[in-house]
């Protein structure tokens, strides 16, 4: 696909996004570490189905703002973002919205925090199980850290460490990272004995070839992306779950009210990350109106890019559906 690039003016961030067909808006939120590349495969369906879609890049990615310092990347900066560009894309209405990987939680909070601009809202790979009651780098300090074994949210907080391994090859990290967390690697390939002084892709393969639901050419793309942006903005979401969970404590006695829908894969390692129960069933009780939730056999965290024909399915019949 040819993308048609468009920039929006936010208050503190300028956003890019591809933008295709007309109609109510969707807008697609990507996550770590993708862009609006990670949606090539949905744009075009779910314009062609009669809705204006709009894959953005998320502050710190691709053609997006970048700003420097860690707290721009508070989600409550990100919910923002989300409601200035729905204002651009329909004055005085509401969008669609669906998220993957640290997109989800973007998009869950900002129904939970602007229901007046959210109309419906879905969840790829994360699923929304509250504002909890602590922050969650406290809770992997306490299961990881202190027992000296590597987590790679744990890894992230050191501003530059990461930033420094993933930008000496990003096109190595890309690979390394990607494969490890996808539906292809083998049980086992993403580590959990680690030490908690190892570095993020110690002990991970370099699969050659990559596996096809990722070409030469689609690595291209991600590949320059990084090259010009740098890790630095991406790695800065992680360093927010202090700030995150003050901002969203504030809406705990809410719950997300909006016609809701969710897809992960059953090797999907951020589906159950700490292993606790059903997490659909958890979901239900912050996600009253949970219209569909779907797991992919055999898929793993990488959704609409390893499955885009089932994900497509799915998503389509629920769009249509509102």
């Amino acid at each position: 696909m040819t993308p048609n690039y468009q920039f929006f003016d936010l208050p503190g961030n300028r956003m890019r996004a591809v933008v295709e067909g007309s109609g109510p808006p969707v807008i697609m939120v990507h996550g770590f570490p993708e862009s609006w590349f990670s949606w090539r495969h949905q744009i075009g369906p779910i314009a062609k189905a009669g809705f204006t879609a709009c894959a953005i890049d998320v502050r710190g990615y691709g053609g997006s703002g970048k700003p420097q310092p860690v707290a721009a990347y508070a989600m409550e900066h990100m919910i923002a973002d989300l409601a200035h560009l729905i204002e651009k894309l329909n004055p005085g209405g509401k969008a669609i919205l669906i998220g993957h990987d640290w997109g989800a939680p973007i998009v869950w909070n900002t129904a939970l925090v602007r229901p007046d601009r959210v109309r419906a809202v879905a969840g790829l790979s994360v699923p929304y199980l509250g504002s909890g009651t602590r922050p969650f780098n406290e809770i992997f300090d306490e299961i990881f850290t202190r027992r000296g074994k590597f987590f790679y949210q744990a890894y992230f907080q050191k501003e530059g460490v990461a930033e420094a391994e993933a930008e000496a090859d990003p096109r190595r990290f890309l690979r390394q990272f990607y494969y490890a967390i996808s539906g292809d690697a083998p049980n086992g390939t993403w580590p959990t004995n680690k030490g908690a002084d190892a570095r993020l892709l110690d002990g991970l393969p370099d699969p050659d070839p990559f596996p096809a639901w990722l070409s030469e050419s689609d690595l291209d793309y991600y590949e320059e992306e990084f090259k010009r942006s740098g890790f630095r903005g991406p790695i800065n979401r992680y360093r927010n779950h202090a700030r995150d969970f003050e901002y969203l404590k504030k809406f705990a006695d809410r719950k997300i009210e909006q016609p809701a829908f969710f897809i992960s894969g059953t090797r999907d390692l951020a589906f159950n990350m700490l292993g606790m129960g059903d997490p659909i069933t958890a979901m239900r009780k912050f996600v009253p109106d949970l219209r569909g939730a779907y797991l992919l056999e055999g898929c793993g965290h990488w959704t609409q890019q390893e499955r885009p024909e089932a994900v497509n399915t799915y998503l389509l019949e629920w769009l249509k559906s509102l």
